[in-house]
């Protein structure tokens, strides 16, 4: 079963811009790991400080790879979380993946 995560960030004011260079980053980085169906950032037009991500892993297993490696670690928990007001996740069963 496939799985989708939905990933919203508050920016702290003044880090907007280096939470957009994170997620640019982690595009690439996170596209190209195995298990990776998608992985589209995206900024608000309303509040630039919003950024929302949507993600989808094949599997668990996909999911917890990408967690436990080094590129999420560096630039998410190590960087990004930092720059955070706060941050919510959802996750979700894609019930008919396409």
């Amino acid at each position: 079963m496939s799985l989708a995560v939905a990933v919203t960030w508050h920016a702290r004011p003044g880090t907007e811009e280096r939470l957009e260079g994170i997620l640019t980053e982690m595009s690439a980085l996170t596209r190209a790991e195995p298990g990776c169906l998608i992985y589209q950032p995206h900024r608000s037009l309303d509040s630039p400080g919003v950024f929302f991500i949507y993600e989808r892993f094949v599997d668990e297993a996909a999911l917890n790879a990408h967690l436990a490696g080094e590129d999420y670690r560096r630039l998410v928990l190590d960087e990004a979380v930092a720059l955070l007001e706060h941050r919510e996740r959802s996750l979700y069963a894609v019930l008919d993946p396409a």
